[in-house]
C-alpha cells in the first residue's frame, strides 16, 4: 500500500487548481464515486454518472469546471478522466520488489546486460542477447538466441521472446506473451501438409504493451513489426509478416492474418478479425467482431461482418429485430398479390 498524500501534493502534482473546502485533507488512495471514503480521491468522466456526486463520500473529485461546484473539494481537470490515470500512478504500487541479479537465473556467458537490471530466479537468457539498461525480467522469462530488449523494459512472468525478437525501448511484456513463435505457415502437398520455416524476427517500437497471453508470430521471411506507442490487450494473435503502425490499440481477441498492413493510429476492437494480405489505413476505427475482407482507406470507421461503414452497418442494427416482422408481411403481400393476379385472369378460387 502507497502512502497517503496531501490533496494539495496531489493537485500540485497534476497542475489542477482545488476548489471547494478549504481543508489540506490526506488521501489514500483512488476509489469510485460509489465506493470512495472520505480520505479517497474519486473522478467524474462520463456524465452518465454525474447524478453520483451528490451522494459520493469522496474526500475530492477530479471534475471539470462545470461540475466543480457539486462537491465538497474538486480538482478541476479539463481531462477528467485522463488526469484520473494520472493519479493512479501516483498510489501504484510497483509490481515486484526483487532487486540485482538472482544466482538461480540462467545467464549465459555471452549475453550483454547493461547497468541496473533486474532479473529474478528461474529467468533464462540465452547467448547473445543484449538488455539494455534499467530492464527487468520477471520469473520464468525467456530470452532466446540474439534477442535484444531496449532500456527500462519490462517483462512479466512466463514472457517469451523467441530467437532474434527485438524490443525497443520502456516497453511492457504481460505474463504468458510469447513473441517470436512460428507463424502458421504449411503448404499441402501430395506427401501431406509442409512446414514453411519461418526465418524471420519479431521487433516492437518502444513504449509498446504486449497483453497477456498475446501471441505475435515471427515473419517467414524479413520481419513482423509493431510501431511506437502501440498497446495490444490480452490474447491478441499478430500473424506472420503483419505491420501495425504507431499509437493504435488491438482490444482483446483480435486476430490478424499474415502479410497484412495497419496504419498508424488504428483502434481495433474486441474480437475484430481481419483477413491475411490486406491494407489497413491510418486512423481506422474498426467495431467490436468486424469481420475484414478487404482493403481499408484513412479515416474510416466500420462494423460488422464483413464489415462495412458505421453508418451502413448502425442502420442494419436497427432493422434487424423488424426482420421477422417484416418477414410475415412481406408473406402476406405476396399473398394478396397472388390473389390480385389471379382475380385478374379470371382464375379466382371463388
Amino acid at each position: 500500500m502507497s502512502s497517503p498524500r496531501k490533496l494539495s501534493a496531489i493537485a500540485a502534482a497534476l497542475g489542477l487548481e482545488v476548489r471547494g473546502d478549504g481543508e489540506d485533507i490526506d488521501i489514500t488512495g483512488i476509489n469510485t464515486l460509489d465506493a470512495a471514503g472520505p480520505n479517497e480521491l474519486s473522478f467524474l468522466a462520463n456524465p452518465k454518472y454525474m447524478p453520483k456526486l451528490a451522494s459520493t463520500k469522496a474526500g475530492a473529485v477530479i471534475v471539470s469546471a462545470e461540475h466543480a461546484d457539486q462537491v465538497k473539494r474538486a480538482l478541476v481537470s479539463e481531462m477528467p478522466y485522463m488526469d484520473f490515470g494520472r493519479a493512479l500512478s501516483l498510489f501504484a504500487v510497483k509490481q515486484g520488489h526483487f532487486q540485482g541479479i538472482s544466482e538461480q537465473a540462467f545467464i549465459h556467458p555471452e549475453a550483454q546486460l547493461g547497468a541496473n537490471v533486474t532479473v529474478y530466479p528461474g529467468a533464462y537468457i540465452g547467448p547473445g542477447v543484449i538488455i539494455g539498461d534499467g530492464c527487468t525480467l520477471f520469473p520464468g522469462v525467456y530470452i532466446g538466441e540474439y534477442c535484444s530488449i531496449g532500456a527500462r523494459s519490462v517483462l512479466y512472468p512466463n514472457a517469451v521472446l523467441m530467437a532474434g525478437t527485438v524490443v525497443g525501448e520502456d516497453c511492457l511484456i504481460q505474463p504468458g506473451a510469447v513473441l517470436g513463435a512460428d507463424g502458421f505457415g504449411f503448404s499441402r502437398t501430395p506427401a501431406g501438409i509442409q512446414k514453411i520455416p519461418q526465418t524471420g524476427t519479431v521487433r516492437l517500437g518502444s513504449r509498446v504493451e504486449i497483453g497477456a497471453n498475446a501471441a505475435i508470430d515471427r515473419a517467414v521471411l524479413a520481419q513482423t513489426s509493431v510501431g511506437d506507442g502501440t498497446k495490444i490487450d490480452n490474447l491478441v494473435q499478430i500473424g506472420h509478416n503483419v505491420t501495425v503502425g504507431k499509437n493504435c490499440f488491438l482490444v482483446s481477441q483480435v486476430g490478424v492474418a499474415g502479410s497484412t498492413s495497419i496504419g498508424d493510429g488504428c483502434t481495433l476492437a474486441g474480437q475484430v478479425g481481419i483477413s491475411g494480405h490486406l491494407h489497413i489505413g491510418n486512423n481506422v476505427t474498426l467495431g467490436p467482431q468486424s469481420g475484414v475482407i478487404k482493403d481499408i482507406p484513412d479515416n474510416t470507421t466500420m462494423g460488422g461482418s464483413p464489415a462495412v461503414p458505421q453508418n451502413i452497418f448502425m442502420r442494419t442494427v436497427a432493422l434487424m429485430p423488424k426482420f421477422p416482422e417484416l418477414f410475415k408481411r412481406l408473406a402476406a403481400l405476396e399473398k394478396k398479390i397472388e390473389q390480385i393476379a389471379r382475380s385478374a385472369s379470371g382464375n379466382s378460387p371463388d
